[in-house]
């Protein structure tokens, strides 16, 4: 049950790109696990990428070709993720890129592949060429929300966001779909995403938005704490919006770009966290007063991989010691027990290190009955902030992984 997740929100189309999805039976059969993202020629495009040094031959072959030229079209498929596929693998994802550039004219550099699903097995390659001639005869620049639907796994509802600002006399559209309900823990992204804006912005300060804005949207969530090898964050910019090319990272023009696209990033992040496998409850976990952010994200991320804080908040039991216990073992170098405090959304729980003189267990059972919670930590010893989302951990989470492959 996805938390407060709504339908599809209007998804603007985006001047210079199209989307076609099919149904090729990639794994399953009568689903759409097939899509392609059309870039009009001169679209520029940057990226973030997983960490994970078992990284997806798709992930291998996008990050080559992004470093050689601007894309032409995304290829992205659902049901196996070939990784752990060896050479063979990247030999796979070669040529998938190579049939669709022989359909669009192109070369099979000016494609990027995606995949996600089942680790270890090699793609059916006949299956996805045999559906690629669909998927192009679909293209649409209205066709978004198919893309949200043709991407998704595990995932109950369809991701995405869309927004449009003025800079100048140009309107500015931002778009962007997103996939991910499992695996997902923050480095680079835990998640596939793929957003596009008319904007004119040269292609440094393309990447300096999209990294920026990953840091403070995907690279905030976890479910689970496992990064999975194929993460990828794609932010393309088609320049048709007529704007004054933005070409430094200071100024109203960027900062109004980089406000939207964080926007945009950060419902797609929240949204991911909300249709969490099996999910009963979204955390926000706000850690405030620490000596730097990374001790805040510290406190924090050692809070939201609890598995004991996880399971208690979906008991709705108020078991304070939990995260208690999980701020006093993050790896920070100081902390002061004596200056902490933790509230429960506006319930105040722990006070200077100790149970609240006004805190009782009908107070925290009502909080925690909440679908929506907030976790507060104040450290006391500095000015730093830091806030991640994650979900609780329920039975449907470990049946979803237990059944994955069956």
């Amino acid at each position: 049950m996805a938390v407060g997740l709504k339908a599809l929100p209007v998804l603007h189309p985006v001047a210079g790109i199209r989307l076609g999805t099919a149904a090729a039976g990639i794994r399953k059969q009568d689903r759409r696990d097939l899509v392609v993202i059309e870039c009009a020629p001169g679209t520029l495009a940057a990226a973030t990428f997983t960490q994970n040094r078992f990284c997806a031959a798709p992930v291998t072959v996008a990050r080559e070709h992004l470093a050689r030229t601007a894309p032409r079209a995304l290829l992205i498929n659902t049901g196996f993720a070939n990784a752990g596929t060896g050479e063979p693998g990247v030999e796979d994802a070669r040529a998938c890129c190579a049939a669709l550039a022989r359909q669009l004219n192109c070369r099979s550099e000016e494609i990027l592949p995606f995949s996600t699903g089942v680790i270890g097995e090699r793609l059916p390659r006949e299956r996805i060429v045999a559906g690629l001639p669909s998927c192009l005869a679909r293209l649409n620049a209205n066709g978004w929300a198919e893309g949200a639907h043709g991407i998704m796994t595990t995932d109950t509802l369809p991701k995405g966001s869309s927004r449009q600002i003025r800079i100048g006399s140009s309107t500015i559209t931002v778009t962007g779909i997103a996939k991910g309900a499992g695996m997902i823990r923050p480095d680079m992204a835990t998640m596939l995403a793929f957003v596009a804006t008319d904007a004119v912005v040269a292609p440094a300060v393309l990447q300096a938005c999209v990294t920026a804005a990953v840091n403070r949207s995907f690279n905030r969530i976890t479910i689970d704490g496992d990064t999975s090898t194929n993460d990828a964050c794609v932010l393309l910019a088609t320049g048709t919006a007529g704007n004054p090319v933005i070409d430094r990272v200071e100024g109203e023009a960027y900062a109004l770009l980089l406000g939207t696209v964080m926007e945009v990033f950060m419902e797609l992040a929240q949204a991911i966290v909300r249709d969490a496998e099996g999910a009963t409850k979204f955390i926000t976990i706000d850690v405030s007063g620490g000596q730097s952010e990374s001790d805040c994200l510290a406190v924090a991320y050692t809070i939201a991989h609890s598995p004991l804080v996880k399971t208690a908040f979906f008991a709705s039991d108020p078991n304070w010691g939990r995260i208690l216990a999980a701020i006093g073992r993050a790896p920070i170098e100081h902390l002061d027990v004596a200056t902490v405090a933790i509230h429960l959304n506006e319930l105040c729980v722990v006070r200077n290190g100790a149970l609240d003189a006004e805190y009782t267990e009908a107070k925290g059972l009502a909080v925690m009955r909440r679908p929506e919670i907030r976790i507060g930590v104040e450290l006391g010893t500095g000015a730093a902030s830091a806030c991640v989302w994650t979900s609780d951990l329920s039975h449907d989470y470990v049946r979803i992984n237990a059944e994955y492959r069956t």
